[in-house]
């Protein structure tokens, strides 16, 4: 989604030009923005720029959304109130906070009355639905501002009229316009009376930036309060009438089939049991309670085909990476600094299990769930159950966390065809240990780096990343691209474009090359937060503080030395001042920082870490012992930020990410299925590994638009700590997150699917 300015193309300079849009015919006020296409004034060329740099993955998504921006609408209402159906997904990101704001700045309303919900899965904007890359802010801050602004001058024009004043002598503020005699009507008022009867062009002028009192400014999330007293809305808080709890029992290895089932009679006739049916994935139950579909999944005796990772196990895996390694290439004559680093499965499963509620009938089917690629899954529902797309009706549901989990709609689709199976609504619901052995997983992978230097120049890089493919079948949101996706080229040709999209070189470092493998296409996977980009960059990082030492520099004065340019030094320069980077450390404790840079967006981190056994480190289980990370200080200049304290908020998740992707979390592959089945097993950042003290700083605009941000602190923040926790101990690590050679829980059972429930939760768990 973007418009098509008139003038030149400074961002700072954005309140001197126009932009066009539509005035929508509607009872009320309903303001478009305009398609258009962005400009190319303006562009910097570096003498031998990056592929990022001529077009990275923000702005192929944004320009493959252009066509349909004009389908996205602001609605004034006739309370004065402001309504927008907003064509993401809200997981916890904040994206309905930011949205308000840029509505409430460009139509002078106070932004408690500015109202954003989710819009229903819309096929018609085709590429324009998909939640992704963090784009939402990148893509809509134009779009959504021009909608405002329309609205605005519509608003303005009917206020002229019903106070018999010209339009330069009216002022709107806080939802009420005012002129100079005194007279003033609320655009609540004026919501009909400012509608048009036919669809036509405007152009309008957007506020000023000197003119902001709502984007920049902190403000607290709008859904906040709901959030944290139990009355924010998920999926499976809605009440849809006949829709009862419903789980699936699965298989003990991955993407096993069912072969037979020699009790359902007997299940059926449980407590609470209505419905039992064998589907695609398992068998499902729908019953009273989910405590009674526990109990019925648990009772159920299955007999199961092999999956599609029989056998796998952590060291077969690895051992197919690395037959699929590309060439280095021959080693030069120059001095070298190698290192080929491992980086196993993890899991992305969001704090709110995977959920949907389905009510399907005949004719039709109604759906509810947090959707990233709504209109896909839309298609590919309609297309299972044998129904024309127009008779599936897709809710979007805020969802409680994501991590690219929910680009998947695996859960929808699930409920859909329980609810034709049995002929009744569900509420399907996922155990977490199904998550973490059924669900996603980011892929095993290695990254083999190779730089040679000589004297005080590096001459070039060279970086082969291997990876167990990512499953990209959800294409850009809709059927053509996701089915295109999952062809046996198509999917190459994704993961590649995805690949090089986002994977920037941030040095000077020569001729610099990044290649991309994928193999094994056996597993369930998808894109984690940030992607390629944490095991592309802390492979990196790593090798840039081994230069930095060979070199005999200093790894902060090395970076600075050799980084792009001045905006890439300010967030380094800035973490190194805060942070006291060189200070005195005892032994067996260190800094370390590192640099990443996407989405038009560039941060720096500085960790301090404790490897020493006998004082902070803390057991993770049965007497495992773990380093700690004890202080960050993260800098980030995402260009414009709309909401501070969102961004600050976003930074300090990624800064917990990175951390649990060096040190801790991952899951364990054996004979076809991973150990982890809770959230006990798998050893996300806790409370009590946290560091101490938390430093975020937002760095002054410097672009006077945004850049993404969602997604961006996780790689700097796992690099860092993997180079503190080399110069701690001596030995740069290989092996990511640092303690998954140590197995330190019990594995639960794969039969039955779901373990038995801790009575004590103290008794299982730190």
């Amino acid at each position: 989604m973007a418009t098509r300015p008139e003038g030149d193309g400074d961002g700072k300079a954005i309140g001197r030009r126009r932009f066009l849009g539509y005035v929508v015919a509607a009872p009320t006020v309903l303001a478009a923005a305009e398609l258009g296409e962005p400009s190319a004034a303006g562009a910097q060329q570096l003498p031998t720029p990056e592929l990022t740099e001529l077009l990275d993955l923000n702005e192929l998504m944004t320009t493959a959304a252009l066509p349909t921006s004009n389908l996205i609408t602001v609605e004034v209402n006739t309370d004065g109130t402001v309504s927008f159906a907003l064509p993401r997904a809200e997981v916890g990101q904040g994206i309905t906070t930011s949205t308000a704001m840029l509505i409430a700045e460009e139509l002078d309303v106070p932004l408690e009355r500015v109202g954003v919900t989710l819009a229903d899965a819309r096929p018609e904007l085709v590429f324009n639905q998909l939640t992704g890359g963090s784009n939402t802010t990148f893509a809509t801050y134009t779009p959504i501002r021009v909608a405002a602004a329309i609205a605005r001058h519509r608003l303005l024009a009917a206020a002229a009229t019903e106070l018999g004043s010209p339009v330069t002598d009216l002022t709107l503020t806080a939802g009420v316009i005012t002129d100079r005699e005194g007279g003033s009507i609320g655009i609540g008022a004026l919501a009909r009376k400012g509608a048009s009867t036919r669809t036509r062009q405007v152009s309008v002028p957007l506020k000023p930036r000197e003119a902001f009192t709502v984007i920049g400014r902190p403000r607290n999330r709008i859904d906040a309060l709901d959030a944290v007293t139990g009355r924010k809305k998920f999926a499976m808080d809605l009440d849809i009438p006949g829709a009862k709890p419903t789980m699936v029992c699965r298989p003990p290895t991955i993407n096993g089939e069912v072969g037979s089932v020699t009790n359902l009679a007997e299940v059926r006739a449980m407590p609470g049991v209505t419905d039992v049916a064998v589907i695609a994935s398992g068998v499902a139950v729908r019953a009273e309670t989910f405590g009674q579909c526990v109990d019925a999944v648990r009772a159920l005796r299955v007999s199961w085909k092999p999956g599609t990772a029989e056998g796998k196990s952590d060291q077969t895996v690895l051992r197919e990476l690395r037959a699929a390694e590309l060439p280095i290439g021959p080693r030069p004559l120059t001095p070298t600094v190698e290192g080929t680093f491992t980086f196993y499965f993890r899991s992305n499963s969001a704090l709110e299990p995977n959920c949907a509620v389905a009510d399907v009938r005949p004719d039709r089917a109604e759906i509810w769930s947090s959707l990233k690629s709504p209109i896909v899954a839309q298609q590919a529902i309609a297309a299972k159950l044998g129904l024309p797309q127009h008779r599936v009706t897709v809710h979007v549901t805020e969802g409680g966390g994501s991590f690219g989990r929910k680009l998947f709609f695996d859960a929808a689709l699930e409920a859909a065809e329980v609810s034709q199976r049995i002929g009744k609504p569900v509420k399907l619901m996922w155990h977490r240990a199904d998550d973490s052995r059924q669900g996603r997983a980011h892929p095993m992978c290695t990254s083999r780096v190779r730089a040679s230097y000589l004297g005080g120049t590096v001459l070039s890089y060279r970086q082969r990343h291997t990876s167990v493919a990512t499953d990209l079948g959800h294409g850009l949101g809709e059927i053509i691209t996701a089915m295109a996706a999952r062809l046996p080229v198509g999917d190459v040709g994704f993961a590649q474009t995805f690949f090089h999209l986002s994977q920037a070189m941030s040095y000077q470092f020569g001729f610099s090359s990044q290649l991309l493998s994928e193999t094994d296409k056996s597993f369930n996977t998808g894109s984690m937060r940030n992607v390629y980009s944490p095991d592309v960059t802390c492979a990196r990082e790593l090798i840039v503080d081994q230069l930095a030492a060979r070199m005999g520099k200093d790894p902060y004065r090395f970076r600075q030395e050799f980084l792009r340019d001045d905006r890439c030094r300010a967030v380094l320069d800035k973490v190194a001042d805060v942070g006291e980077w060189g200070r005195p450390m005892p032994a067996g404790t260190a800094q370390g920082i590192a640099f990443h840079a996407e989405y038009h967006a560039v941060s720096a981190a500085l960790m301090e870490i404790d490897c020493r056994p006998d004082t902070v480190n803390r057991p993770i289980r049965n007497g495992v012992t773990g380093p700690r990370v004890t202080r960050a200080v993260f800098a980030v200049d995402v260009g414009l930020a709309v909401n501070p304290r969102g961004l600050e908020a976003q930074m300090m998740g990624c800064i917990s990410d990175g951390i649990a992707l060096a040190l801790t979390s991952s899951l364990h592959l054996r004979d076809g299925h991973f150990l982890e089945a809770s959230w006990d097993n798998y050893f996300y950042t806790r409370q009590w590994n946290t560091p101490p003290e938390l430093r975020i700083i937002v760095m002054p605009d410097t672009s006077g638009k945004p850049g993404g941000a969602g997604e961006l602190g996780v790689a700097a923040s796992m690099a860092a700590v993997a180079c503190a926790y080399g110069r701690a101990t001596g030995t740069m690590p290989t092996s990511f997150p640092i303690n998954h050679g140590t197995l330190s829980f019990e594995p639960k059972p794969t039969v039955p699917p779901v373990p038995q429930s801790p009575a004590d939760g103290r008794d299982h768990a730190w």
